[in-house]
């Protein structure tokens, strides 16, 4: 998915470097809204970055949305769109989604699979709901690549994962390891991603990596992680040092959210817009090649635009008028 706001955070992010009661506190991060389109457009929930945390691992990127009625929200059609330095995670709950990149690859994003993009020197794509879609429904999230490995190959990889059924509970575990639960896609540096559901009553202990920072995204709600609530389209975050995750469901409905994971990433990155650099120069040679359309990021084929006039491929935004500056995590 684009970044299609029109006037995109600068955002250099840095690991947080926790004082010494963090481990035992959840911070809770709220999402904002975002629209992405034009007249019509979908709003998303933004949980990653924010000014209160830019990172969880590698994770660097969350928009979460839906569920939403096509036939008011127009669905989603957004246009051919670059990237560098980072992978694309697509997971939906509900609805389907076109996905055609400029290695050439046309799939279809599904409820409970996962599509993974590798954008490291540079990919572009599109991404429309299909004509079949009612509802759309889920998330969009991107993983920053490090430096050893942020000019990678264009790639792309789907995977869907068996369910892994607990008492009270249902895993796919779409990246990592969890409950037992191995992806066989590999990643760039040690992640964990996984959708979670739980029964009301229900409360579920969970055996994590102690190396590993961890975030819990509430897509149906209430969720108790660690003993402290979270509402629908928050986000609790954890520290690394837990070897075990405690989740609970008090509601009389079934809950569902998202668990990331990762080591904390050791590298500062510079984010604006599709792009994942090093530098204020390096995103200013990456709009500029975008702009010019040069074979760095190729060209996607068999995308048509949704109406008369509509652009083929979406134009960067205006870069800031001040040079790109650091927003760290509190620490």
């Amino acid at each position: 998915m684009s970044n299609v706001e029109s006037d995109p955070l600068e955002i250099r992010c840095a690991e947080l470097r926790a004082g010494p009661d963090a481990l035992a506190a959840v911070e809770v991060i709220t999402s904002r809204e975002v629209p992405l389109g034009g007249p019509r457009a979908m709003l998303v929930r933004r949980t990653l970055p924010q000014r209160q945390r830019s990172l969880i691992g590698a994770w660097c990127f969350a928009d979460h949305y839906g569920p939403d009625d096509v036939a008011d929200s127009g669905g989603m059609d957004v246009a051919p769109h670059p990237h560098t330095g980072l992978q694309t995670v697509s997971w939906l709950f509900t609805g389907e989604i076109e996905h055609r990149d400029s290695l050439g690859k046309h799939a279809l994003v599904r409820p409970g699979e996962l599509n993974l993009m590798t954008g490291g020197h540079g990919i572009c794509h599109s991404e429309v709901s299909t004509p079949e879609t009612t509802v759309l429904h889920g998330v969009q999230l991107w993983v920053a690549l490090p430096h050893a490995h942020r000019d990678a190959d264009r790639d792309f990889v789907h995977y869907a994962p068996e369910p892994v059924r607990l008492d009270g509970a249902l895993l796919r575990v779409f990246l990592g390891d969890l409950a037992g639960s191995t992806s066989p896609v590999a990643t760039f540096t040690p992640l964990l991603g996984a959708e979670i559901t739980l029964e009301p009553g229900a409360s579920l202990e969970l055996e994590v990596d102690a190396a590993m920072e961890h975030g819990l995204l509430i897509d149906a709600g209430p969720v108790r992680l660690c003993g402290t609530e979270l509402a629908r389209g928050e986000l609790g975050f954890l520290c690394p040092g837990r070897t075990v995750l405690t989740v609970h469901n008090p509601g009389p409905e079934p809950a569902r959210m998202i668990l990331l994971g990762g080591e904390p990433f050791r590298e500062e990155i510079v984010m604006w817009w599709n792009f994942v650099g090093r530098s204020h120069e390096e995103i200013v040679a990456a709009r500029a090649e975008w702009q010019e359309r040069t074979s760095r990021f190729g060209h996607v084929e068999g995308y048509s635009p949704p109406r008369d006039g509509a652009p083929e491929w979406l134009p960067a935004p205006p870069l800031p008028n001040a040079r790109m500056t650091p927003r760290r995590n509190p620490g």
